[in-house]
């Protein structure tokens, strides 16, 4: 089994900056996805950023791109996604959510479809 916790939410006005953090532990496979994304009261989940684990491979949603950028710590197995010029819109809780990379073709890494595994959620609240 794959568990991910995510921390790092949090309240901000806008302009200010967060960093998320997903802990990865358990049978995630060799290689993975590992995404995060959002979802807002009364609207849909949808996909921020995700990272390939190992590295070579990231994509973010247009929305934050230039705003939002992710790192990884592979000894921690923890991934970060650094949140810079934080927006109203960007409220919402944060989900991060990883499975193995060969159930996951790049071009859909963004679809929370694909995905099995799943953190609990962090809240982050900016506030105009």
């Amino acid at each position: 089994d794959v568990q991910l916790v995510e921390s790092g939410g949090g309240s901000v006005q806008a302009g200010g900056s967060l960093r998320l953090s997903c802990a990865v532990s358990g049978n995630t496979g060799s290689t993975y996805f590992l995404g995060w994304f959002r979802q807002a009261p009364g609207k849909e989940r949808e996909g921020v950023a995700v990272i390939h684990s190992e590295g070579h491979y990231t994509k973010y949603a247009d929305s934050v791109k230039g705003r939002f950028t992710l790192s990884q710590d592979n000894a921690k197995k923890t991934v970060y996604l650094q949140m810079s010029s934080l927006k109203p819109e960007d409220t919402a809780v944060y989900y991060c959510a990883a499975d193995r990379d060969v159930i996951i073709p790049p071009s859909l890494a963004l679809d929370s479809r694909r995905y099995n595994y799943w953190g609990q959620g962090t809240q982050v609240t900016v506030s105009s």
